[in-house]
């Protein structure tokens, strides 16, 4: 193997390839085979030692072309012999990489992804298949205006899907909760690259502080709309993540997950249970809105996880988190507490735009599996709050059945609680008729939420 001024793998007698498209083509092919997408990414670079440049490429590509499956395969189907006919995973794979460079990039000359998707073909395939390969994108560039969507008048969810490349189950759900241009907009945005958010870390820094740093290093943010000490910023990467992230100046946290915390409201030397706590963003932001007094209690039943948490903490300098290694349904104590926030697993459709693999990996089956979880798991958190304290229910999916309808039936059958709105802690635009705290990623560029703050009657 020898390897070309261009970055080009080459191994005798056959045709140079790009390495960085060879993995990216790997990780693809791992991720429709079950892996989540960070996990691909890790094993398809291990043993191969990539530029950070080629390392944001091979991220723009895996994270696009994974995203953007539907809409990829719809639009190859038009330049097939035989279309509807299933395409073996690797061709599949190669044209669907192929496919959106040309039409998902705006930095890659159209003949050098052509060219490239070609030599994947010969690498990894034959020299037929590489033949189709070519004929096909060509065809792409000659006649673009080959490919044809559903009507959107006639068949909205058969166009919402396919063109922005969402299931047809969730396009189908969110028509009907959302309407159709409230469905499009979020679809849409959606497809947006991500950014990352610094949650300053008052323990040691300030938002004015942190800011000027950044403002030095001419990289663009803007401050939290809802929580200040949020900053959103406008490039890829941890940007100075040696001075912020890594002295604990910063934690990586969307503004939307800090909200629980808010509504939450843990005051200095209170006790507080976070029962489904790793990797610990929240627990540590509601250490730091104590001003490091009173405890926290950090459950999470995995061991590495938890570990994560106790790092995390230390680097921020927070010394009143106590972490417990437990299941939380299996967790008991006879010790009750001020505040408590469950964050339970869900099947975090209001993060699809981070988790490229989430709108694949998802089943309408698990949304039905989870919200019998998140019913007992709010059922046993209750246990724990004193009388007059608060437990918060929070998740990062848009789905009612996961939100609004599991803290509804709560209330049925809990009466020592009550509904307190959020109205007290933010905004009318963020909180529902009910009193909950929603937010989406196309309003104001959060995550999709959810959180309900529920107090325990003082007369129980």
């Amino acid at each position: 193997m020898v390897q070309s001024r261009t970055g080009s793998a080459q191994t005798k007698g056959e045709r140079r390839y790009d390495p960085v498209r060879l993995a990216a083509l790997e990780a693809m092919i791992l991720i429709e085979q079950g892996d989540q997408t960070d996990v691909a990414i890790t094993d398809v670079c291990r043993g191969r030692s990539f530029r950070d440049i080629d390392r944001r490429f091979l991220l723009q590509l895996v994270n696009g072309a994974t995203k953007m499956r539907r809409r990829l395969d719809h639009e190859i189907q038009f330049y097939l012999a035989r279309p509807g006919t299933p395409l073996p995973l690797k061709l599949a794979n190669i044209l669907r990489l192929g496919f959106y460079q040309l039409h998902f990039t705006d930095r890659i000359p159209a003949a050098a992804a052509v060219s490239e998707a070609v030599n994947l073909a010969h690498h990894l395939l034959d020299r037929r298949r590489a033949n189709l390969v070519n004929a096909v994108l060509r065809a792409a560039l000659r006649e673009p205006h080959k490919v044809v969507f559903p009507s959107a008048d006639e068949n909205p969810a058969g166009f919402l899907g396919a063109f922005y490349s969402f299931p047809a189950y969730f396009v189908e759900y969110c028509l009907k909760e959302f309407g159709y241009e409230n469905t499009e907009q979020y679809l849409k945005s959606c497809n947006e690259p991500p950014h990352v958010t610094y949650r300053v870390n008052f323990l040691k820094a300030k938002p004015d502080e942190v800011a000027s740093m950044l403002q030095d290093a001419g990289i663009e943010f803007s401050f939290g709309r809802y929580l200040p000490e949020f900053i959103h910023i406008r490039e890829s990467g941890l940007p100075l993540e040696a001075d912020l992230v890594e002295t604990g100046k910063v934690f990586v946290q969307d503004e939307s997950a800090g909200m629980a915390v808010r509504l939450l409201n843990p005051k200095p030397r209170t006790v507080c249970l976070d029962l489904t706590a790793a990797p610990g963003g929240k627990s540590t932001y509601m250490a730091v809105r104590m001003r490091n007094k009173g405890r926290v209690t950090s459950v999470d039943k995995s061991h590495t996880r938890l570990q994560v948490v106790v790092e995390n903490a230390r680097r921020l300098g927070i010394k009143i988190i106590s972490p417990v290694a437990s299941d939380m349904l299996d967790f008991h104590t006879e010790e009750r507490f001020d505040r408590v926030l469950l964050d339970p697993p869900c099947s975090g459709w209001g993060t699809s735009r981070k988790h490229s693999d989430l709108r694949w990996s998802k089943k309408p089956d698990d949304i039905l599996n989870l919200t019998k979880i998140q019913k007992a798991m709010l059922g046993h958190a209750a246990d724990f709050v004193k009388p007059g304290g608060v437990l918060v229910y929070s998740t990062c999916t848009i789905i009612r059945d996961e939100n609004d309808q599991v803290v509804e039936e709560f209330l049925l059958r809990h009466k020592d609680f009550e509904l307190e709105s959020a109205r007290e802690f933010f905004p009318d635009e963020l909180v529902s008729e009910r009193g909950f705290v929603k937010t989406y990623p196309s309003f104001d560029d959060l995550d999709g939420s959810f959180c309900a703050r529920l107090k325990r009657r003082l007369d129980n």
